[in-house]
């Protein structure tokens, strides 16, 4: 008889009510855990699976009281059709490559990423990270992951993304672009990207996060359809009845500090 020993058990941990970064006047809490072990890629999966997001080895989902303003959303890639407005994105920046290199922070990456946040949120916390906490953001991992950079014909780095494997899609956590490219929309051209990669790998699905559609910089994913939203313990399609969506814009994915 082969002897197996006895699974650790999995501590979640409830954090202390914080402003809000999504609705002002709102508090947040989150649940959280430890992703870390042999089992750190399952573990991940089945979290993932569940609403929860990751930052460096922590999984965390929001669990506000009297509030559900954050929504887990992910694309099924299959069935995923880029509107009109998507179209003319893809096309404007057709000569923009997508290259997935190693987690491993850069200082190209770094100086990107500090003009990013001094430009969109230069009150935020992420304004003031010094490389050693981008490098920590970027390569404190326990699973398979990776940076997916942008570059313009001429090798410059115009935007990036930080992106997990999951074993049924790819899972992106955090993105920053050049200033000055807004009308480039390179945020939702980065989600088109990694539709296209996921559906390229045979994976079912591109998460992209919340979708909070109280919060403009959030509201912006309800546009990509079809979606699933997880509601009440369940996936289910996105529909018109959820929320009016607002216009595309080019804002960031759910950052690695923000529920």
């Amino acid at each position: 008889m082969t002897y197996k020993p006895p699974r650790r058990p999995q501590f979640f941990y409830t954090t202390a009510p914080l402003p809000c970064p999504y609705v002002p006047g709102r508090t947040e809490r989150k649940v959280v855990t430890e992703i870390t072990g042999a089992d750190a890629e399952a573990l991940h999966d089945r979290l993932s699976r569940a609403g929860f997001r990751r930052s460096h080895n922590i999984a965390y989902a929001p669990v506000c009281p009297s509030c559900q303003a954050c929504v887990p959303i992910r694309i099924p890639v299959a069935l995923f059709q880029p509107d009109r407005t998507m179209r003319r994105i893809a096309r404007a920046n057709a000569t923009v490559e997508g290259f997935e290199v190693p987690a491993r922070a850069t200082a190209e990456q770094f100086q990107l990423f500090q003009r990013y946040q001094q430009a969109r949120h230069s009150d935020g916390d992420m304004a003031t990270m010094s490389f050693y906490d981008f490098r920590a953001m970027v390569e404190d991992t326990p699973i398979e992951t990776i940076m997916v950079e942008f570059r313009d014909p001429d090798d410059r780095l115009v935007g990036a993304c930080l992106t997990d494997r999951l074993a049924d899609g790819l899972s992106a956590v955090y993105s920053f672009f050049l200033p000055g490219l807004e009308k480039r929309s390179l945020g939702t051209y980065a989600i088109l990207w990694l539709i296209e990669r996921a559906r390229a790998f045979g994976l079912p699905y591109a998460y992209l996060g919340y979708w909070v559609p109280e919060s403009r910089k959030m509201a912006y994913k309800g546009r990509f359809r079809p979606s699933e939203v997880l509601v009440s313990g369940m996936w289910r399609m996105l529909t018109d009845a959820d929320a009016d969506p607002l216009p595309l814009c080019d804002g960031a994915l759910v950052p690695q500090t923000a529920g």
